[in-house]
């Protein structure tokens, strides 16, 4: 069977960019099948890909190659890349930090810069663009790997892992009965917030579920929360409205209002500047 073939993008479903990649895809192959991560990822946001990207590939089989398009330097000197985990996916992106959590999270086995000399969209009168790399140069590429016209080596020559751009990442702090951690990313849908804190290591401090938590939301340094908060494993524990905490998806802790939003209800939202205080009552 032929690689699956995700993407995600920051281009919105307004116009036909997305309709545009998939109709490569299948000029290259009509047998490949085509599979959506989001085309809502935060413009220009990098930090999101590379989030995202941590979110769904351990998810999908061995050998899926994943395109990854959110590329605020298209068209200049930063790399078009494709980058080989340990596990056997493959993501196809630009590297700009997107492969940041990938890296950490899962390993990167090697990674190869794209020879756009062999691997870009010819033919259709798009030699001279230079601001759509989704289309002629990232899609184009990910499906001549599916369908096996090249190889990995194919792609293009390799480079050394400590090339590779990553955003910081930051620990979280634990010590017996307090963690001290920072918001990384909402779910944009529910309006939640989830930490850096793995829920191994929440437990280990001393946190079960079923107990009052103190928690503390600071932003650049002043208090914005602090309340006492249940934890536990699911939303139906905590009263409809009130705030809680649980572990998501990602075995790390996290921040809901059971059947609301916490960031609109809150005022609250993500990134370094954003610290979170948990402690024992």
């Amino acid at each position: 069977m032929k690689p699956m073939l995700v993407f995600q993008t920051d281009f919105t479903y307004k116009e036909s960019a997305v309709s545009s990649m998939y109709g490569v895809v299948k000029s290259v192959d009509r047998e490949l099948e085509i599979h959506d991560g989001t085309h809502e990822l935060p413009q220009y946001d990098t930090w999101s890909a590379s989030y995202r990207l941590f979110q769904s590939l351990p998810f999908w089989p061995e050998g899926t190659i994943y395109v990854s398009v959110v590329d605020p330097g298209v068209g200049t000197s930063r790399k078009a890349c494709v980058a080989k985990t340990v596990t056997g996916h493959y993501v196809v992106t630009p590297d700009n930090g997107a492969l940041t959590h990938v890296k950490a999270m899962m390993g990167i086995e090697a990674v190869r810069e794209i020879d756009e000399s062999v691997n870009r969209l010819r033919g259709k009168g798009t030699e001279e663009v230079a601001i759509f790399h989704g289309r002629d140069v990232f899609g184009y590429t990910a499906a001549r790997l599916a369908s096996g016209i090249i190889d990995f080596a194919g792609v293009g020559p390799e480079y050394g892992l400590d090339e590779i751009v990553t955003h910081p990442l930051l620990t979280p702090e634990i010590t017996p009965g307090r963690v001290e951690g920072i918001f990384e990313i909402n779910d944009p849908n529910f309006g939640n917030l989830w930490t850096n804190i793995p829920l191994k290591d929440f437990r280990e401090a001393g946190f079960a579920y079923g107990d009052l938590v103190k928690m503390t939301v600071e932003h650049d340094g002043q208090e914005v929360f602090q309340e006492s908060v249940l934890f536990h494993q699911s939303f139906g524990y905590a009263k409809k409205g009130d705030p809680m905490i649980y572990n998501n998806e990602l075995m790390r802790i996290a921040m809901a209002v059971s059947q609301g939003n916490f960031c609109n209800q809150y005022q609250l939202g993500y990134g370094p500047e954003w610290k979170v205080i948990l402690q024992k009552i």
